[in-house]
């Protein structure tokens, strides 16, 4: 039977499920064999693992064979497993384009709503007739947005003169993020009671999200998320031990 030898300290076969559950790492390890599973159909071309197992040597200074060497016999691992790790991240982004590739401009085009970016000036208080007065002021431009931000807004916008962004369109409140979406830039509104503060909004600048090659990394990235937490949540971890009942263990 195989165990392990850290030290002077024997951990048998039997007790390395227990150990793993004790220090929190069984979450982790389906997280891994999930996707060690979704991406065994997919393979490398003879360059595609050239190029990537170069490249790993590289960024993780094993440059020489005495440094690989030193790698494997730190992690107890063999060659083709530490070839393996220098694949796996090619192999997920081969899963990624096959799975969700297809689908990222409707998908973008559900989400660009959220995904869009604003600038916006913000002044808040909590005295509902100076924020009426503010908002006159600067309407009638007797006053600029960014003075009365500076001197009466009472969160940490007065310290940039009111002045917020750029921050995705779902960031500021619902509320403000409905006004700032109906805008045209310049637009003031007058104060709003929001919780216990009256908030006056102007719109600054809007800067639509575009399905560029960052965008299109950022929606795969959080489609293949999406799809793993569902998956880890419908796997069951459970220890097999010798005795008749299995030791569950609860999410």
């Amino acid at each position: 039977m195989a165990h392990l030898k850290i030290g002077n300290q024997i951990i048998t076969q039997a007790e390395i499920p227990h150990l793993l559950a004790g220090f929190q790492m069984l979450p982790q390890l389906c997280r891994l064999l999930v996707i060690e599973t979704a991406i065994a159909p997919f393979e490398l071309t003879p360059s595609e693992k050239e190029c990537v197992i170069e490249q790993f040597y590289q960024n993780n200074q094993l440059t020489t064979p005495e440094a690989i060497a030193k790698a494997l016999e730190h992690y107890s691992m063999s060659l083709e497993q530490l070839e393996a790790v220098a694949m796996r991240e090619l192999k997920i982004e081969k899963l990624k384009q096959a799975t969700w590739g297809t689908k990222l401009e409707s998908y973008f085009l559900q989400c660009k709503p959220q995904l869009d970016k604003v600038i916006y000036s913000l002044i808040r208080t909590s005295d509902a007739e100076v924020a009426q007065e503010l908002y006159f002021r600067i309407k009638a431009q007797e006053q600029t947005f960014a003075d009365c931000a500076s001197v009466y807004s009472q969160g940490q916008e007065a310290q940039t003169g009111g002045m917020l962004g750029p921050v995705p369109m779902s960031q500021p409140h619902p509320a403000i993020a409905q006004k700032l979406t109906i805008s045209q830039p310049g637009q003031l509104w007058p104060p709003m009671k929001l919780s216990e503060w009256f908030v006056i909004v102007r719109l600054e600048k809007l800067i639509p999200a575009q399905l560029d090659d960052a965008m299109r990394s950022t929606l795969l990235n959080h489609l293949f998320e999406t799809w793993l937490a569902e998956e880890i949540s419908k796997a069951q971890l459970t220890i097999l031990d010798d005795a008749p009942a299995p030791v569950l263990i609860t999410r």
